[in-house]
């Protein structure tokens, strides 16, 4: 194992601007059944009193024999605050949950209970659970209902699975084998896609079928504010750059894994593109679909009609569909 001390749990998270929030992920930690825990919460520039709320857990952490680290930095954004941090995990295993959700107590427990007993598996991952701003329930942010497979990388990278990044657990000797400086690529649209797809490339990942992590859904947070267009067509274009980035560090090289990167790119695009009403990005986004398999022909006639009908169309059609399945 190296230097990584075996059956520690290294949680690491990022927080920016979390004062209101962040005892209720503290709070969840220390409920921890799990004897060895490291907490390594690194701070993003915060403006708020975010270091004051985190330092006031020092006492309660050292009475329950957790460690509790602190790291700060200038404000830069998620996955640089996570660079952060990665270099003083120690743990066994890794797991990065966001600083506004919370633990399940047997969260911790579950999975590492799970990767002792399975050596054969260098990660696995729970089912999650939603909650709006009033404490309710609320439909799930991501599709966690078909969670069977244990191939991952694809599922993932096309929203067919979930990132959830709280519901995860890594072994950091595999982890930091495919990061061996500790840093993973740093862009403005997350840690996420850095911290899972190149591990579920190289390896499988089962899933057990509870809910041991707790997202709640705020209409507050930075990452679900409405974006103009052209913050939106950036987001995109990142997305795209890093996804490349670590298709190159995975390696993704067969032709056919290759081809499904790049219809994922140009479902997107087109997705964007009929949005904002971008007529002429769409209908290349269409034909380049349609000429590489990635939509049959059928569905991209009536895609086309879609575009050409603009937004106003679109929307008194679906008003008028709806009206009808309510009188039937």
């Amino acid at each position: 194992m190296g230097d990584f001390v075996k059956n520690r749990v290294s949680v690491v998270t990022p927080v920016y601007n979390g004062e209101k929030h962040l005892h209720r992920l503290l709070e969840s930690v220390l409920a921890q059944s799990w004897e060895d825990v490291e907490m390594i919460l690194s701070d993003d520039g915060s403006r708020d009193g975010t270091l004051a709320a985190a330092r006031a857990f020092r006492d309660r952490f050292r009475r329950r024999g957790y460690a509790l680290r602190i790291v700060t930095g200038e404000h830069r954004n998620a996955s640089a605050a996570i660079n952060r941090a990665l270099p003083l995990a120690t743990g066994e295993y890794l797991i990065w949950p966001d600083s506004d959700d919370e633990l399940h107590p047997s969260s911790i427990r579950r999975r590492a209970d799970f990767l002792t007993a399975n050596p054969q598996y260098q990660c696995v991952r729970s089912l999650g659970r939603y909650l709006g701003p009033d404490g309710g329930p609320c439909p799930p942010q991501e599709n966690m209902t078909d969670w069977a497979g244990e191939e991952l990388f694809f599922p993932v990278l096309t929203g067919q699975s979930f990132v959830c990044c709280g519901c995860y657990m890594l072994r950091c000797e595999a982890f930091f084998a495919i990061y061996p400086r500790r840093q993973i690529p740093e862009y403005d649209v997350g840690q996420n896609f850095q911290m899972l797809l190149p591990f579920l490339y190289r390896h499988r990942c089962p899933t057990i079928p509870e809910a041991l992590y707790t997202v709640h859904v705020s209409p507050d947070s930075h990452s679900r504010r409405p974006l103009t267009e052209g913050e939106e067509e950036k987001k995109y274009a990142d997305f795209e750059d890093l996804v490349d980035e670590l298709a190159a560090l995975c390696p993704v090289e067969s032709p056919g894994e290759r081809r499904r990167i790049a219809l994922w790119k140009m479902d997107r695009r087109y997705a964007l593109a009929l949005r904002h009403n971008q007529r002429g990005r769409g209908a290349a986004a269409l034909v380049w679909l349609l000429v590489h398999g990635g939509m049959e022909p059928g569905r991209a006639a009536r895609e086309a009609a879609k575009l050409a009908c603009g937004p106003r169309v679109r929307r008194l059609w679906r008003r008028l569909r709806e009206g009808g399945k309510k009188r039937a």
